[in-house]
């Protein structure tokens, strides 16, 4: 019990929507590619992936979209047809905000699939004050020729990061923003930091979803907490508003082969089943169903939720139920992988 209430007290943070992520440009990929990797956290319950056609003058697109967003107008990561993709983290210490719209990152990235080819294309897009307007995010975007670069974007100015020989990891604050002693996303942050440091130099999108995305190591603590009787549902990598963990791997920018294509799970991560998706190709329960909602991101927290403490809502998690139920997400998850190979 000692334990348990030391770990309440460290996990009472603020609980903002959020998401870890990250670029591995090419030069630290297993395959050549490079890739961007989102654990999406979100207050929105649901989502699903679409292909959108291209309009008239603009590229078809592969998205991640709330289950609200019938019309698919808001995507939250994505790829198009040309190689370029796009992800976002919010940001909590981009000063000042003073914005009355908000939260419109979702149009900006659907606008970009549809109209970027390269990163510079991007940064082209957000220097108009009509596309920053109601954003305050970190933006991650790569393309077909190599380029890889994170934007810390408010409504008022950005600053971009090319990202070259290491992988970037961001999570709820920008490095461009106010520094303070309490940034939101930090504990992540460093955990994130902290479990790719174990990982092999050359990296594969199973790394993010395997590896960090099941993990329960919290930085805070300086250790793993997968073996713990109770944890409470908060500032581990998966959290009770994880929904999904992506990775978008793009093409070759050294031989121009590959097309690019996501792999990775819908939900709650840690137990959630990854699979491959192309715009060609989407697994049927990651798609939006007759109810509005995908069956993969349903079924996923209803095993979570399977492993919280009674009348706690979705705070804690019981982990010698949650243990065998990651066990076999990851199995399964490991088979789906070896044969998109």
């Amino acid at each position: 019990m000692r334990q348990l209430f030391f770990s309440i007290f460290i996990f009472c943070t603020v609980a903002a929507a959020g998401c870890t992520a990250a670029i591995v440009p090419a030069e630290c990929s297993a395959s050549g590619r490079p890739m961007i990797w989102k654990h999406r956290d979100t207050g929105a319950d649901n989502n699903f992936i679409a292909h959108v056609a291209p309009a008239v003058d603009g590229h078809g697109y592969t998205a991640l979209f709330n289950a609200s967003d019938s019309l698919m107008q808001e995507a939250w990561m994505g790829f198009n047809d040309v190689g370029f993709a796009i992800i976002n983290t919010a940001s909590y210490n981009l000063m000042p905000d003073t914005a009355t719209v908000r939260d419109r990152e979702g149009f900006v990235m659907s606008q970009a699939l549809a109209q970027c080819t390269t990163v510079d294309d991007f940064e082209r897009l957000i220097e108009y004050d009509f596309v920053r307007r109601g954003v305050q995010a970190n933006f991650g975007v790569i393309d077909a020729r190599g380029g890889a670069a994170w934007f810390e974007t408010s409504d008022n100015d950005f600053n971009r990061f090319d990202v070259r020989d290491s992988v970037v990891v961001r999570t709820n604050f920008s490095y461009s923003g106010n520094m303070g002693d309490r940034l939101p996303g930090l504990v992540r942050y460093h955990s994130a930091r902290h479990l790719l440091g174990e990982m092999p130099a050359k990296l594969r999108p199973i790394d993010f979803t395997e590896g960090l995305s099941r993990s329960f190591y919290h930085s805070a603590l300086g250790r793993d907490c997968k073996d713990d009787s109770v944890v409470t549902n908060r500032d581990f990598i998966p959290r009770d508003i994880s929904t999904a963990s992506l990775v978008i791997e793009g093409v070759s920018p050294v031989t121009g082969e590959g097309q690019p294509r996501m792999w990775g799970c819908l939900g709650y991560p840690a137990v959630a089943v990854g699979q491959w998706i192309t715009a060609e190709s989407i697994p049927a329960g990651m798609r939006r169903g007759a109810d509005g909602r995908s069956s993969d991101c349903t079924e996923s927290f209803t095993l979570m939720h399977s492993a919280t403490l009674p009348n706690c809502g979705a705070d804690y998690l019981r982990m010698d139920i949650l243990r065998p139920l990651i066990w076999r997400a990851a199995r399964k998850s490991l088979v789906n992988f070896n044969s998109g190979l």
